[in-house]
């Protein structure tokens, strides 16, 4: 019996539960990757197949019920983390038999993998666009080739672990009524799981590939300072600058610092800063109409008081006398 069912508030979603392993086969496939399937032993329990989140990633979990051993071919364009829970098993990675069911695989690779009838497994999705997207981030162009993560996570590692944990987090709050109210959240929290993901487990562009690249060019730091200026009345963060100015975000501050001897968050602060100094002579000139607050809130300083000393510190007096002036 094949079951798909609305959103829950209070729990995963349920995708399949039955004893046809031919109809939980396909409904996987579906879901992550078409694959091959043998039953190798009697079905003991029935198959199940839930999702806790579907979006830029995907967390299910997955127990066939039987022993069973499946081949995929070519895995598409996503990353997928095998979380066991419960069972044992083992994983054939392109050829080699991995020392631990905890593992990752990603595009283009070959997975071979034998459950025995209590096996129960998460799966953690992360579609290869999702990966580039924070890699780009992160070295200010995408790669040519898909990124290859270590095959096996080791537990034993404070960072795989702490990640691992971040996962089980996700796994309760995306089944919660505040995921539900928060949508902006949940899509943090999946970004969360990627970067975090790149920062703990090696790859091919090295452990610490987010720190690598040169000093900023002056052609990145115009398209920086443009955006800046094009954005400034909007809720920018240093990783928006980054990718608008196609660079990482090592290199982005680095160049901030070399060349302007500032950081980007403080250029932005600027920019804000005398976009409100023009606003106020506006007002003070007739040309306008508003107050120190509303000017201050147009620009993203919710803090009047931090705004009213930053604004001294740049210009020798308080907002309220340059309203008071006309000049």
């Amino acid at each position: 019996m094949v079951t798909e069912t609305a959103p829950s508030k209070t729990g995963p979603v349920s995708l399949y539960e039955g004893n046809s392993i031919e109809e939980l086969r396909h409904v996987v496939g579906e879901r992550l990757a078409p694959h091959r399937l043998a039953v190798l032993g009697e079905q003991r329990l029935p198959g199940r197949f839930r999702s806790f989140h579907e979006g830029s990633v995907a967390l299910y979990d997955l127990g066939y019920g039987a022993p069973v051993r499946l081949w995929t071919g070519e895995l598409p364009d996503f990353y997928n983390v095998i979380l066991p829970h419960a069972g044992g098993g083992r994983v054939v990675s392109n050829g080699t038999e991995l020392s631990s069911t905890l593992s990752v695989a990603g595009p283009g690779d070959r997975v071979t993998m034998e459950w025995d009838a209590g096996a129960l497994n998460g799966a953690l999705a992360m579609s290869r666009q999702t990966v580039e997207q924070a890699l780009a981030v992160r070295l200010g162009e995408v790669p040519q080739e898909p990124l290859r993560f270590t095959a096996v996570l080791d537990p034993a590692d404070p960072a795989v672990r702490t990640w691992l944990e971040l996962v089980f987090f996700f796994r309760e709050f995306t089944v919660s009524e505040l995921a539900h109210r928060s949508p902006l959240g949940v899509q943090q929290f999946e970004k969360l799981l990627v970067h975090g993901l790149l920062d703990a487990q090696p790859h091919s562009l090295g452990h610490d590939g987010a720190d690598h690249g040169s000093a900023l060019l002056p052609s990145a730091l115009r398209r920086a300072a443009d955006y800046c200026a094009e954005h400034a009345g909007e809720a920018l963060s240093v990783a928006d600058i980054a990718r608008a100015a196609r660079v990482s975000l090592r290199t982005l501050r680095e160049g901030f610092r070399r060349h302007l001897d500032t950081t980007p968050l403080a250029y932005l602060r600027r920019v804000r800063l005398d976009r409100a100094h023009h606003d106020l002579l506006a007002i003070a000139d007739g040309r306008a109409r508003g107050t120190v607050t509303e000017v201050a809130c147009r620009w993203g300083f919710t803090h009047l008081g931090r705004f009213s000393a930053d604004y001294r510190q740049a210009y020798g007096r308080s907002p309220s006398q340059t309203l008071g002036s006309g000049a």
